[in-house]
């Protein structure tokens, strides 16, 4: 039966790497992916798939589904096609939407019987905003039993872990004055995002290894003899454990206030993105990396230990998922980088995309066909959300 699912998806090859190429030629960002969004769901239209546009007040996502008998199991395919602006396809997200609705429609074609829900979702701007973290709050993803991604990359292989991350844009308020003339009339609200970012200097050393800490300066506060009476600073927190990350958040939440005490000054503090880690599912993984194997999937290595962050952790978070990364560039070449845009639509990224939707829908078949793998698949998820939430 694989070989009937990789068959046809080998039917519908041109027309995967047409798509891929045309997403890559028209990168778009933030929520605004508008022909890439468009190009998949008429795709999926055109081959019998129920699709909702504008989802979770995101006018380019998208949940496209096709049932089978009562839709026992339920499999979630979902595609990312934002670009990064000002590079473009550096991180190869216009190879996730062709493989996703390969592997739908392949299975679609060829498995005529059995007991299950195919479900596709269009994901966008997680390279910004994270439209999963929307999409979820929406309550989207509850109809699925397990989320499935492919992400083009240096290696093929799984993830473990993954950081969670809170960003934060805090704004100093001061008070105006000529720093020569009547510099005791002023509230420099720079001093008090200075003091900030020393004070998470001497964080470092009481906090776990893994959490990483970054600050910038958002605003410029203005001239050197003017006291300033604003100031915004932008600062990014990171842990592989949400639960350890929110004590941190508490430590630096407290040094914004002391700076601000420190300074005389008041302040303004937002949360502007919230990622959570992956809850890993090692034998979801494992049937990932058999299914590539069967195939031929070239540069096959281990599992990446620790890997960034990605609204993917905030659905990883609440169901059992994993994303097979299929080489496209060497080993060692950097996503985000002008290395991944050259390759775009090289022969190897063509055959990722074809290398992805065969994988994927070869672990879907596994997960529909064996009820017992699925079992596992979620009891697993079950005792590790325990020990890494």
């Amino acid at each position: 039966m694989k070989e009937q699912l990789f068959l046809e998806i080998d039917k519908l090859t041109k027309k995967l790497v047409e798509m891929g190429d045309y997403i890559f030629d028209n990168p778009e960002y933030d929520g605004k992916e508008v022909k890439a969004s468009q190009l998949l769901i008429n795709f999926l239209v055109d081959n019998g798939f129920q699709v909702e546009k504008g989802i979770a007040g995101l006018p380019t996502a998208f949940r496209a589904t096709f049932k089978k008998g009562n839709g026992q199991v339920k499999i979630g395919f979902l595609c990312e096609y934002d670009a990064l602006e000002g590079l473009g396809h550096g991180c190869a997200h216009h190879m996730q939407g062709p493989s996703c609705v390969g592997a739908a429609v392949a299975l679609k074609e060829i498995l005529k019987t059995g007991d299950y829900l195919i479900v596709v979702y269009g994901t966008p701007a997680e390279e910004t905003f994270g439209g999963k973290i929307n999409m979820l709050k929406a309550g989207f993803f509850k109809d699925i039993d397990v989320a499935l991604m492919m992400h083009g990359a240096p290696d093929t292989c799984t993830d473990i872990k993954c950081l969670a991350q809170s960003a934060f844009m805090v704004t100093f308020h001061g008070t105006r004055a000529h720093a020569a003339l009547m510099p005791e009339k002023g509230r420099s609200a720079f001093d008090a995002l200075l003091l900030s970012f020393q004070g998470i200097e001497f964080l470092r050393e009481h906090v776990k290894d893994d959490v990483r800490m970054h600050y910038t300066i958002k605003e410029l506060p203005g001239p050197e003899n003017v006291v300033p009476a604003k100031a915004i600073g932008k600062y990014s927190l990171r842990s592989f454990s949400r639960k350890y990350l929110n004590e941190v958040i508490e430590r630096f939440e407290n040094i914004i206030k002391g700076a601000a005490l420190m300074a005389g000054v008041t302040y303004e503090i937002v949360e502007t993105s919230s990622l959570d880690n992956k809850i890993p599912v090692l034998s979801l993984n494992n049937l990932l990396i058999e299914n590539a194997k069967l195939i031929g999937v070239p540069g096959i290595t281990l599992p990446r230990e620790k890997t960034g962050s990605t609204d993917f952790g905030n659905v990883m978070h609440e169901l059992p998922g994993s994303c097979i990364r299929i080489k496209f560039v060497p080993t060692g070449t950097s996503s985000h980088s002008q290395e991944f845009v050259n390759a775009g639509k090289t022969k190897e990224a063509h055959d990722a995309i074809i290398y992805g939707a065969k994988t994927l829908a070869a672990t879907a078949y596994d997960l529909i066909m064996n009820l017992e793998i699925l079992k596992e698949i979620k009891d697993e998820y079950l005792k590790n959300k325990e020990l890494y939430k």
